[in-house]
């Protein structure tokens, strides 16, 4: 019996501790239960709370203003005044083109307009010389009725004193032929004022209700005179605005056309982001929302205030070389994403200079909802702005004056400068200008 027995005495022992080791795996499943409740119901209540209230993405780049700089006109290339990365004012020249064919352009429109100045000085005083035709014809009139009345006269008497024989018959056909004579040279003088007086019109009509200044075709001359000096200021291609060069292309020697890319202007004080968000993340985010941006350029160590300018008005997708063509069977469901444009803060951009294409994490704070997802006015002011042309046609518009005041007998006004506004010095095209404008005509 006792070997029976004792080989059951630890089967009878096992089941005791079962419920030992049970207890200790309920109770570390009830922690890690309650740890996995506390942590989700804090992340829920900080998705409430805080996550909500922000929209967040890191698909976000810098962008700016590319300008393109081309000529206005053809020409050989002379001198290349900025490289890649120089940084250039408003007004500097870049791009010097060979001003000698406008130089030729402008001497050619100079001379044509002089002469059309003293053409119209004709015209204007051919109506003195047609009007005194006209009274010349009339007093030739006034002596072929003087005529008339005295062969008249002399026909009656003659005729009175033919029937006593006083007066042969080859008299009295005399008389009748000189009064025959005298009606022929009152009718030729008739026709003589008409003819007169039809010229002195169409003389007039060349000049009635302008002056030789206004006279159509000084002002077509003048035109031609304007694009012509226009070109010579062209020759030399100024900045536009302040910013740095980049993408140079034109080289020394090159003939360029109008139109021709020569060199870009990157303004880096003009800066915005545009950050691709999700469908879903567009539903709260409103105009005018505040944003904080970080760069991978500087880090979390620096960060940007910005605000939302503005939402697009389409896909990226619906705005690419190559749209997707959703109504094909092989179709998968692609969620999209919509330009937001980010205006930035200018004196950040100027303490921490940025580039077009870096990388941005954005946050858009879009708690406060009252803005408008798009814009409902328009500008009322431009957008962008520059002066360097502005003086371009009121040197043409004085030169044009110097040239009319020289042909009709005035003294000639002072010749403009060709200085360039913003340059350091006259270009070689203004220098050639000069020479022009001292030239006599």
């Amino acid at each position: 019996m006792s070997e029976n027995t004792t080989p059951n005495a630890p089967a009878t022992a096992a089941p005791a501790e079962a419920p030992a080791g049970n207890g200790k795996r309920r109770r570390a499943l009830t922690a890690l239960a309650a740890v996995v409740i506390v942590v989700g119901g804090g992340w829920g209540l900080y998705e409430w709370l805080v996550a909500s209230h922000y929209e967040d993405t890191d698909n976000a780049y810098v962008q700016g203003n590319v300008i393109q700089i081309t000529p206005q006109i053809g020409g050989t290339v002379m001198a290349i005044g900025a490289d890649d990365t120089d940084f250039v004012k408003a007004g500097q020249p870049l791009v010097q083109l060979d001003p000698a064919d406008a130089k030729v352009a402008l001497e050619q429109a100079e001379a044509a307009l002089g002469q059309a100045v003293r053409q119209v000085r004709t015209l204007y005083a051919n109506n003195g010389s047609l009007a005194a035709q006209v009274a010349l014809r009339q007093a030739d009139v006034v002596k072929a009725q003087s005529d008339i009345a005295r062969a008249q006269d002399d026909l009656k008497r003659r005729q009175a004193l033919s029937g006593n024989g006083a007066v042969s018959k080859e008299e009295l056909n005399h008389s009748e032929t000189t009064l025959a004579n005298a009606k022929s040279a009152l009718a030729a003088a008739q026709a003589g004022v008409a003819a007169a007086r039809e010229n002195l019109a169409s003389n007039r009509s060349l000049t009635d209700g302008t002056n030789v200044e206004d006279h159509p075709s000084v002002q077509a001359a003048a035109a031609k005179v304007r694009e012509a000096y226009l070109a010579t200021q062209r020759v030399a291609m100024p900045a536009p605005v302040d910013g740095y060069v980049a993408k140079r292309t034109v080289q020394l020697g090159q003939r360029v056309s109008p139109g021709t890319p020569m060199m870009s202007i990157v303004p880096l004080n003009q800066l915005w982001v545009d950050a691709n968000f999700k469908e879903p993340q567009l539903r709260n985010i409103r105009i005018g929302q505040g944003v904080k941006l970080t760069a991978d350029l500087y880090g979390k160590k620096v960060e940007y205030d910005g605000k939302v300018a503005g939402l697009g008005v389409g896909t990226g997708a619906a705005f690419a070389l190559l749209p997707a063509q959703n109504a094909t069977g092989n179709w998968i469901k692609v969620v999209q994403r919509v330009p937001v444009r980010i205006a930035l803060e200018p004196s950040q951009l100027k303490a921490n200079p940025l580039r077009v294409g870096l990388s941005m994490d954005v946050e858009i704070d879009v708690r406060n909802k009252d803005g408008q997802m798009l814009a409902e006015a328009p500008r009322t002011t431009a957008l962008a702005q520059t002066e360097v042309y502005s003086a371009l046609d009121k040197g043409a518009e004085a030169e044009v004056r110097r040239i009319i005041a020289a042909n009709l007998g005035r003294e000639p006004a002072a010749a403009p400068a060709a200085h360039r506004p913003g340059s350091a010095a006259p270009t070689a095209g203004d220098a050639a200008h000069v020479a022009l404008q001292n030239k006599p005509i």
